[in-house]
């Protein structure tokens, strides 16, 4: 049975746009030069904005590359705050470049340093290579902070599907570590639980038709787990104690796959005492934001910048 009436009327187009897609290794590369080809950068100084690539270096493992997004004001004695953004992909693909657009907007709008991780993808490299490239970004967010105009204490991460998954990730890893502070964690339909689409798991047969499958989500969850167990931090799903984690916005929508698992672990951190703030939005699905001037894009464009300024203690 098919979903498409449940999305929301200027949704629907998702269903011809993005048919099913059985990802395979085979199959993995040529994707991804071909999504990597579609991608055109957008120009900072229309968003009175600078983007510049970085290397971020590390002793006995590669140099992260990512993408650093500064407000043409520049540096402002600690002023302003910083965003560590983590791209999504399902673990298995994706880039930084994905998301110049929007990076651009934030580090514009709300005046802050974002910074876009480029972490080494799976099956290629399974964990702990991915967590280990994004905890490598905070702490270079955190040790340029000065030279940056940053307060350290308002730097706070985020992600969208994947990106959100390793955000939830590095909360927990950077609350155990004790190192770097996190102030906030902003999660777009975070790819949290290796369980979930799986044949002893299928969830709620309403949601996952569209964009991410349950096909898409256990060929990106072997990949990324490889040979290790299926626990915390890279599985957030599997955190025993929520207590500590970063203040969160969770925004979900009613026909994604990770719907029900979203909904979870916003309830363990809330039982534990974390400030939580959770959207289930109706009538959208995996990667609905993508399609432009929709109603539901248009309303999580708005929110998730809102939320992120309140979060960062921004006035706008």
């Amino acid at each position: 049975m098919s979903t498409k009436h449940l999305l929301a009327p200027d949704l629907q187009i998702i269903a011809d746009l993005f048919p099913e897609l059985r990802l395979s290794a085979k199959m993995l590369p040529s994707f991804r030069a071909a999504r990597a080809k579609e991608i055109t950068l957008a120009e900072p100084a229309e968003y009175n904005a600078t983007r510049k690539e970085i290397l971020i270096r590390r002793e006995g493992e590669p140099d992260v590359r990512a993408l650093l997004y500064t407000p043409d004001q520049g540096p402002n004695e600690g002023k302003s705050a910083g965003y560590l953004h983590i791209h999504g992909g399902g673990y298995v693909m994706g880039s930084p470049e994905q998301a110049d657009a929007a990076n651009l907007v934030l580090c514009a709008k709300l005046g802050i340093v974002v910074l876009s991780v480029s972490y080494r993808l799976a099956p290629e490299h399974s964990i702990p290579a991915p967590l280990n490239d994004c905890y490598a970004g905070l702490g270079w967010l955190h040790e340029n902070a000065q030279a940056l105009g940053v307060d350290p204490e308002r730097i706070a991460i985020g992600g969208e599907s994947a990106g959100g998954g390793l955000a939830a990730a590095l909360a927990i890893h950077a609350r155990d570590k004790g190192e770097y502070a996190i102030c906030h964690q902003h999660l777009t339909y975070p790819m949290l639980d290796s369980q979930t689409g799986s044949a002893e798991h299928m969830g709620d047969p309403l949601v996952g038709e569209f964009v991410w499958t349950r096909q898409s989500n256990q060929f990106g969850w072997e990949g990324f787990l490889g040979d290790a167990p299926a626990t915390a931090p890279q599985v957030p799903a599997r955190v025993e104690d929520y207590s500590g984690l970063p203040p969160a916005w969770i925004h979900t929508v009613g026909l994604d796959l990770f719907r029900d698992e979203n909904i979870r672990y916003a309830q363990g951190l809330m039982a534990a005492g974390v400030a939580v703030e959770l959207t289930v939005y109706p009538g959208a699905c995996h990667g609905f934001q993508f399609i432009p001037n929709t109603v539901a894009g248009n309303s999580y464009s708005k929110a998730h910048r809102a939320a992120l300024a309140h979060a960062l203690k921004i006035e706008r």
